[in-house]
This record gives C-alpha cells, structure tokens and sequence, in this order.
C-alpha cells in the first residue's frame, strides 16, 4: 500500500493486441463488444471449439527494417515498438529529458518461448552444434523490458515480472515505488507476452486448454508514469492519476478469504471496475464489488499471464473524464491486487 503523498499521473499508453495495434482498434473492440478471438486451428488443440488472440495485425516490418526486426524475438518486438508508441503518446523524448531518470518495469509470462523453444531443440537434436548463440539473448523473460530499454535509451531502473496473472501489476506496483522513492521521475510499466502455437499444443498435453489456458493471447499494454509535478512542470497531458495501490500475497488452501478484504477500500464508490486474471470467476471478490459497470477484457482480448498491462490500458480508454475506477486482478492462489484510478 502507497503511504506517502507523491503524486503519478499516467500520460501515455500504447497497445498492441488481437483487435489491432494502437489505441483505435483496441476502442473500437471494448465499445462494440465483439471479441476479437479467432478458432484455433483444430489441427494444434486437437478439437474444435477453442479460440486464442493473436495479434495478427502487428507486422514488424511497419516498424522497423526486416534486417532490424531479426535480431529480436516476438515478445521484444511487441515490447519495443509498445513502448516508443506510448513514449510518443507522452510527448517524451528520453534522451531530452535525461534518461537516466527514465526507466521500466514489466510483466511478462512466456517472453521469448519461440526462441527458447527453437534454442532448446537445437541443442537436444544436435548436440552443442545445434545451438545459435543469437538466440540465447531472447530465451529470457526480462529480454523484452531490456530491448525496450536499448531501444529507447531508458537508463533508469529496470526490472521484469513473472507472477502468473497478475505479472502487470506486481510491475505496476514496483513502477510506482521507484517513482515514490525517488529512484526515477517516469516509469514505463505495464505488461507484455507472446503466443506462439507450441504453447497450444503444451497446454493442451497438460489438460489446461479449458481451464487456465482458454482463450489465450498475446500483445502489449504500456503505460508511461510520471511524477505529477513532473508532468505538469513538461506541460504533459495527463490521462489519469493513479491512486492507491493494495495487495495481498498467496493465500492457503482452504483460506482463500483470509486477508481479502486487504485489495478492498472501505466506502469507496468507483464508477468502473476492471477485472483481469481471475478476479472474474473469484466469488470472494465478485460479492464485494459495488453494482456500477464492468469490464472484463478476456472475453474480448483473450488473456495471458501479462495480460494486465492491456486491462489497465483498456480501463483508461474506457474511463470517462471525472470519474474514478478501481482495477482488480488475481491469480488462482494469489497474489491479489486493487489499484485505484481516476480520470
């Protein structure tokens, strides 16, 4: 829980998902309500009746040169191009504004699990002669956030999360306290995964198809965070301020209420909830929310274990000027978050 007084606006967000790259697409598909999830081919989930999100509209080479676009794996690519799209959304030019005071922290699920996958088959066919050393840089989970970082020249702190469903917001809520402990003056946060088919057929080996794995997906949701007297101070735009942020840990096995009521604030009236991860199937969390409007991106978006970043980003398209949200998200045995906005 924040317990000092700094304020953090949000002044830019980016997003690449199923529905499209950029904001539009991504509007168009909340307010329509039509999902944006395609049948997955039968031939990879063994069955008809399965749907994903794949970001088929994003094409690298719209970005970058093809030459460029080889050296990074699917996830960085989403990471990269996310981030200098929110950057620009901000009006901020790191190396202007110093980038030793920029930095970035995300959430990430199965970054690089293409090049991991190939890396790996490589070397278990092949021996040592099967292995491709460029690809090695991009079999981790922090490739992303550190590309982006190279990229963009953010000197500043950098870290990734991996923390199943609610990876975006454990980065949201470091993001905040680097802002708060002065170690930077604007954070880019958020959360970023790629979906490559191998994970289908694995999921599918493992029985979670049509459990944890439904509707799976892929794409990026950046936001960039900033000091509010930062902002102001550079004429900035603010979108929205970021309130408090709550969490609790793991939960036991027969004490998933226990602490619950920590992610709740007592007497709050928001006029938008945002559910992500699990925090929509959780009967501990659904019968303490308030009856105003509600969105669930999943149904619409797919979700990934990073697909936070892209339900905080819809939440702030979607939030109406004046009004207030609360964004909750869960993963099936913790941790648990409640984060505070308002537009």
């Amino acid at each position: 829980m924040r317990t000092d007084k700094t304020e953090i606006a949000i002044t830019g967000i980016a997003a690449i998902s199923s529905a499209g790259v950029g904001l539009d697409p991504l509007k168009e598909t909340l307010f329509s309500g039509i999902s944006a999830l395609r049948p997955v081919p039968v031939e990879l989930a063994g069955e008809e009746g399965h749907v994903w999100g794949r970001a088929e509209g994003f094409k690298a080479s719209d970005f970058m040169s093809p030459l460029k676009a080889r050296k990074f794996d699917r996830c960085s690519l989403f990471a990269v191009v996310a981030a200098g799209m929110a950057l620009k959304d901000a009006g901020l030019d790191p190396a202007a504004f110093g980038s030793a005071r920029v930095g970035i922290v995300l959430g990430c699920g199965f970054g690089g699990i293409a090049n991991s996958e190939e890396f790996l088959r490589g070397y278990l066919t092949k021996g040592t002669d099967g292995l491709v050393p460029m690809l090695f840089p991009n079999t981790v989970p922090n490739a992303p956030a550190s590309n982006a970082s190279i990229e963009h020249g953010l000197k500043g702190p950098n870290v990734t999360f991996v923390q199943r469903f609610c990876s975006a917001e454990a980065a949201f809520q470091m993001a905040c306290r680097f802002l708060e402990e002065d170690r930077a003056d604007i954070m880019l946060t958020g959360g970023v995964d790629e979906l490559d088919p191998f994970m289908i057929e694995a999921f599918r080996e493992i029985g979670q198809l049509r459990r944890f794995a439904a509707g799976f997906s892929e794409g990026a949701g950046i936001l960039v965070l900033e000091k509010g007297e930062v902002a102001r101070n550079r004429g900035a735009r603010i979108r929205a301020m970021a309130g408090d942020v709550r969490t609790i840990g793991r939960l036991l096995p027969g004490r998933e209420t226990e602490g619950i009521e920590r992610i709740f604030c007592p007497g709050s009236k928001p006029h938008l909830i945002s559910l992500s991860g699990v925090a929509g199937e959780m009967k501990s969390i659904l019968e303490r929310l308030p009856d105003v409007p509600r969105l669930e991106t999943a149904r619409l978006l797919g979700r990934s274990l990073a697909m936070g970043g892209l339900s905080l980003v819809s939440l702030l398209v979607t939030l109406s000027p004046g009004f207030s949200a609360v964004h909750y998200a869960a993963s099936p045995e913790g941790p648990y978050y409640g984060i505070d906005f308002s537009a």
